[in-house]
């Protein structure tokens, strides 16, 4: 997919955004329901999706900066989303090993801060169209991310409240691909 982004005429950016997004909304989806069958209890393989969420926006991120590259796009907050994403990935593998609140607290603290990313990302590339979506997903991020911070120190908690977020932060990524999809029917 990466050769198939980065070669794209410059007209076709929205088009290699939209795949992307739909990518991101099918990746979600499934994440979301794998992790809400596990998120009792703290198991290797719930382990394992946590690490794995974060990398995966890493990979989508690389994917997002060489189509942005190409067609001329604003990257400097992508690079950032990817070291965000790529920190996060490795607290998760040590916050697992502690229980459900460290990961809590390190997936608030990833969603307060990419949820800002995202926010920004949404702004700069909002000629794009279809990007209303994702400037409400970077708010809805950054308070779900203090939300999570916060029910880590509550007893019982779970992690079926990352399953819902990721699901959430999915639906939009949709959205936005749909609008994308008519903003281009529409230029």
């Amino acid at each position: 997919m990466d050769t198939l982004v980065a070669t794209t005429p410059a007209t076709d950016a929205p088009a290699a955004l939209r795949r992307l997004y739909f990518l991101r909304f099918a990746f979600a989806a499934v994440w979301a329901a794998l992790l809400f069958a596990t998120a009792d209890e703290l198991t290797a393989p719930s382990a394992v999706l946590l690490v794995v969420y974060p990398l995966f926006d890493v990979a989508c991120a690389v994917v997002d900066v060489r189509s942005a590259r190409a067609h001329g796009g604003p990257v400097r907050h992508l690079y950032l989303n990817i070291a965000l994403s790529a920190l996060t990935g490795v607290g998760l593998a040590v916050a697992a090993t502690s229980g459900i609140p460290a990961v809590l607290r390190v997936w608030g603290v990833w969603a307060v801060t990419a949820g800002l990313v995202q926010l920004l990302v949404g702004v700069a590339r909002r000629r794009l169209g279809g990007q209303w979506a994702m400037i409400a997903s970077g708010g809805i991020s950054t308070l779900a991310g203090a939300s999570f911070f916060a029910q880590a120190g509550k007893e019982g908690a779970s992690l079926s409240g990352l399953a819902g977020y990721a699901f959430l932060g999915g639906a939009f990524f949709l959205v936005s691909a749909l609008r994308l999809g008519r903003a281009s029917k529409g230029a």
